[in-house]
């Protein structure tokens, strides 16, 4: 049985599936999302080395087809600057996932993006910041995205500093993570992180994924820019907290 092929019980395997169609209805409707809720409810039965891997094959098959298709409202002056600390990030992150415990790691992780839902779910003027800011952004989401699969946080916050449109918004992040999750997936080859059990449970799920995206995708033209941005900000605060307790759980 596939469940017997995948070291999976039926009930694990039934999970995978309603997770990660969750995971990329979220991803289909604002872009970005799908290792921000992924990968702290799987991480609750399957270990972290292995969920990472599978989840950056399956997030770069809708990447793909994102960037393709929204391409044209790419804001790529935001881009370019992002792009040689993502690099860098990724690379120190693949040396940590092979040789370090990230325990504590994903506690901080898991604290700070809590921390930054609640204030953006708070009253506040949205202030503008420079292009220097993707110095910070590229470096903490290439770190964080390649270890836990969740570096979305810190281009979110790079591009609401930078004031883009919803359409640009969702545009511009695939494009990162395009070339951000080509990186990723190279490094875990590399490294020797991928396995024949992790290839077939991506193709497994990979139709999931595909009804998944197509539902998100309309939702996301019956969605106005407010409530789009509090969407947003929910997912971050339910993401963070998950990676938290997940993390205290380990802990004790």
């Amino acid at each position: 049985m596939l469940s017997d092929l995948l070291a999976l019980t039926i009930n694990e395997l039934v999970l995978c599936v309603v997770i990660i169609f969750i995971a990329y209805v979220i991803k289909g409707l604002s872009g970005f999302g799908s290792g921000l809720v992924a990968i702290p409810l799987l991480a609750f039965f399957l270990p972290l080395s292995f969920i990472v891997p599978v989840l950056a094959l399956l997030s770069y098959t809708g990447t793909m087809y994102q960037s393709v298709t929204y391409r044209s409202d790419v804001v790529w002056r935001d881009v370019w600057p992002l792009l040689p600390f993502s690099l860098a990030g990724i690379t120190i992150a693949l040396w940590l996932l092979v040789n370090a415990d990230v325990t504590v790691l994903t506690f901080s992780l898991g604290l700070f993006i809590f921390c930054y839902a609640v204030y953006s779910l708070l009253p506040h003027e949205i202030k503008s910041g420079s292009r220097w800011w993707a110095v910070v952004a590229g470096s903490f989401a290439g770190l964080i995205g390649a270890l836990f699969g969740t570096g979305g946080p810190f281009y979110v916050l790079y591009l609401k500093m930078r004031q883009v449109t919803k359409q640009q918004f969702r545009a511009t992040i695939t494009m990162i993570f395009l070339v951000d999750g080509g990186a990723r997936i190279f490094g875990y080859f590399y490294s020797g992180l991928f396995t024949n059990k992790m290839l077939i449970l991506a193709l497994v799920l990979l139709p999931v994924l595909i009804l998944a995206m197509y539902a998100g995708q309309h939702l996301h033209l019956k969605i106005k820019d407010h409530r789009f941005h509090q969407i947003v900000s929910v997912l971050l605060l339910m993401s963070g907290l998950s990676l938290a307790i997940k993390s205290i759980y380990l802990m004790v």
